[in-house]
């Protein structure tokens, strides 16, 4: 058995940011947001989270997982791929053996009877981040039923009967109930009369001070003879949370002329901030469709950059 633990880690760590990670070469992670639900046979009840799934036709290296892996072990990323190659060479080695690679806190992979990839889930780990701190809970089944018939037998044990002797024998319980229902009836009445009155004054009183605040906004009212012109600013409104990353630059010119070139060529170029290495990205241009964005990022790495790789990151937030 075949264990990739470092590579699971790093990959682990990609999921809870990114809802696609691939693995050059070997296929592709991805995680789906699911529901709370709860499992009527066993009681248990499940808080939101990503399912995890692998999908063997996703191959093309997106850049992704060679970055992670080349900033965390501090290597080129020529140095990361090669790495990742030799990660998915051991791999598929021990998969051809009949043997089961495990990558830890993620899932296992097998071949079937047809030779075909088997990817089996962990449900250990939780990759959705709102849902931290969050675990599963097993209630005990309430039978109200059996309740019910202890009820019914213990009637059917010792019944309860009352005979005309005790009726007459205590003749102010039903003087004493007639009373119960009058004081509560009047004290409905009453609570209901008040009620009415709350809320006309409280009513009375929003009026006086929305009148108030009316006024002293009209005496605060002032014009001026000489405005200023309006300048119209036009802010180019960021769309699409996949960005081809074109390079990150520590110096922030640098960035601005690599825009200028990547814009003459006809791009989309644009910075979409500084990254936590305090690093400017440059995008050629970003997407909110998945499909296109990996279709234009195939383009880019094909005829302009190499080194390009796809970003999944909302900007808005």
């Amino acid at each position: 058995m075949f264990v990739s633990m470092q590579l699971a880690t790093y990959i682990k760590d990609l999921l809870y940011r990114y809802e696609c990670v691939i693995i050059p070469g070997f296929g592709a992670f991805l995680t789906q947001y699911q529901s709370a639900r709860i499992d009527d046979e066993t009681n248990t009840f499940y808080p939101p989270s990503k399912s995890l799934s692998f999908n063997r036709q996703l191959q093309t290296n997106d850049g992704l997982l060679a970055n992670y892996v080349a900033s965390v072990e501090k290597c080129s990323y020529e140095v990361a791929i090669q790495k990742i190659r030799n990660y998915t060479s051991k791999a598929a080695l021990q998969l051809s053996e009949g043997e089961t690679v495990v990558f830890k806190h993620l899932g296992e992979f097998s071949l079937n009877t047809e030779k075909s990839l088997q990817f089996t889930p962990f449900e250990t780990e939780n990759f959705n981040t709102a849902s931290f701190g969050l675990s599963t809970y097993t209630s005990t089944k309430v039978n109200r039923e059996v309740y019910k018939e202890t009820v019914e037998n213990l009637e059917e044990k010792a019944p309860i009967h009352i005979t005309p002797e005790r009726r007459a024998f205590k003749p102010y319980l039903k003087y004493a109930a007639v009373g119960l229902i009058a004081l509560t009836l009047g004290g409905f009445g009453g609570m209901k009369l008040y009620e009415s009155k709350v809320q006309k004054h409280n009513f009375a009183a929003k009026q006086e001070a929305d009148n108030r605040i009316e006024n002293q906004i009209q005496e605060a009212t002032f014009v001026i003879e000489n405005p200023l012109p309006a300048i119209k600013v036009t802010v180019p409104k960021q769309k699409g949370n996949y960005h081809i990353i074109a390079g990150a630059f520590r110096m922030e010119e640098n960035a601005v002329n690599k825009i200028e070139q990547l814009n003459k060529k006809g791009y989309n170029a644009k910075l979409i901030g500084v990254n936590k290495y305090g690093l400017h990205q440059v995008v050629y241009a970003s997407y909110e469709n998945r499909r296109e964005a990996l279709q234009q990022l195939r383009n880019i790495k094909r005829t302009e950059n190499e080194a390009a790789w796809l970003l999944v990151k909302d900007l808005s937030k």
